[in-house]
């Protein structure tokens, strides 16, 4: 059995790769183990130099990497550059701070001294979504690894080229063997590896379905879990919201990687002033976004990534409208190949619907009309996700309103919602728990200690 890696834009097949057998996955289970041993007595300095060796090749081959993730998944061109950077600068981020994060800290109790130590835990599997081929892993790597872990990647099967390709970059940045360690295994042995003993720790970035049958093994076993699944955010437009800022920042939150991403908006929730304005505009706008070849430097959304996740979206958007549903505007694509879906703006949507209950992964975008800014909150509140969420206005107490009353991990205003390595990254509710990024982050797969020297 292997792993097949299919151009989204073309169809073509662009290799196979074919997956571990138990006996390679047993050698690669024992060689993270044994690298733990090494690599947790590192000194903190020394990590941080191999982190930055890796983020100089990255940036050294920016293009060829960006290539890379564009033909496995399909996100244009420019956006695999500013993922593939964003990539270095993260790297480079917690190389300088993690010291900073993991230092101990005293905490005055009737000891003579007393406090807390962050130390690592041991071989962490990270099971990796394909939207983010390379973000995805490397947000979640590089403070992991800085913590003084190693860890397994156990990646969406359909970028494997771009599984392989992490590895190997550690590698070749002199990080010792089994420090970074990808496995090309089947979800059957999934469970098998968060069972094994010499793994301490797992984290998810994928599907709620996903998220809960890792949540179930990781349960079963005892061992600490990161989930970082769906969401359905809202982009809300206030009273006081500057319509060119808010307008093309729509866009760009729903078609960003394509509508692909668990943080981008999805509910466009507008107060009933400035309702008719937004979606007209918006509705141009949308009409207009640039589809095509996603090498194409002028392409803004390239491909759905699989034939089966357009059959999907394509499933939701019809039903939604058999069951009311109005589309407003849809973008063109004229595409005669590849899994291509038009940028869609979806009015008048039926509380039962699909797209209203359902996370739609893809360039389709629901408005929501209401009355004013607490039931703009409230309709923003009313679904089981909660990971990010974002608010357009120019008058500060609608912009604090917002940050405290929406029920989600992150809020952003008058800004696309983004996660970056300062800031803590996760949700609420169905979209998980745990923190990615940052300090927090950092210390998510650390044993606190606590000591106490009477």
């Amino acid at each position: 059995m292997s792993f097949i890696a299919v151009n989204p834009a073309t169809e073509i097949v662009l290799g196979e790769y074919p997956l571990h057998s138990d006996a390679e996955l047993e050698a690669r289970l024992s060689g993270a183990a044994e690298a733990f041993r090494t690599w947790r007595a590192l000194p903190i300095p020394e990590r941080a130099r191999l982190m930055v060796g890796a983020a100089e090749l990255l940036e050294g081959e920016l293009p060829v990497v960006a290539e890379l993730l564009t033909s496995e998944m399909g996100k244009s061109f420019n956006a695999a550059r500013g993922e593939v950077a964003k990539c270095a600068m993260t790297m480079r981020y917690f190389a300088e701070h993690a010291a900073s994060f993991l230092a101990p800290e005293t905490i005055p109790t009737s000891a003579s001294r007393s406090g807390v130590r962050f130390e690592p835990l041991g071989p962490i599997l990270a099971i990796m979504p394909w939207n983010f081929p390379l973000w995805q892993v490397i947000r979640f790597a590089a403070p992991t690894l800085m913590a003084g872990n190693v860890v397994l990647i156990k990646h969406a099967p359909n970028v494997p080229g771009s599984a392989a390709f992490i590895e190997e970059l550690f590698v070749r940045a002199g990080f010792p063997a089994g420090v970074v360690t990808n496995l090309f295994i089947d979800v059957e042995r999934v469970e098998r590896v968060i069972a094994d003993d010499r793994v301490t720790g797992v984290t998810i970035t994928g599907s709620e379905r996903a998220g809960r049958a890792v949540a179930e093994a990781a349960g079963r076993h005892l061992k600490k879990c990161v989930l970082e699944l769906g969401g359905s955010d809202a982009f809300i437009v206030a009273a006081h919201a500057d319509m060119d800022r808010a307008v093309p920042a729509a866009v760009t939150a729903r078609v960003q990687n394509n509508g692909q991403a668990c943080i981008a908006s999805k509910r466009f929730i507008v107060v009933a002033e400035r309702a008719e304005e937004f979606i007209r505009r918006f509705s141009a706008a949308m009409a207009e976004v640039p589809v095509g070849d996603p090498m194409d430097p002028e392409t803004v959304m390239g491909p759905l990534v699989s034939a089966s996740q357009r059959e999907l979206l394509a499933a939701q958007v019809s039903e939604s409208v058999a069951a009311g549903a109005t589309i407003a505007a849809q973008s063109g694509d004229g595409r005669q190949s590849g899994y291509y879906f038009p940028a869609t703006v979806l009015l008048d949507v039926p509380a039962g619907s699909r797209a209203a209950r359902e996370e739609l992964f893809g360039p389709v975008a629901v408005v929501h009309v209401v009355e004013d800014l607490a039931a703009a909150i409230a309709r923003a509140n009313d679904t089981p996700w909660g990971l990010g969420g974002s608010i357009w206005s120019e008058d500060d107490a609608e912009i604090d309103a917002a940050i405290e009353g929406l029920d989600v991990g992150v809020v952003f205003a008058n800004a696309v919602v983004a996660s970056m390595p300062e800031l803590p990254f996760g949700g609420t509710k169905n979209s998980g728990y745990g923190r990615e990024l940052s300090g927090y982050g950092l210390r998510e797969f650390t044993n606190v200690k606590s000591y106490f020297v009477a």
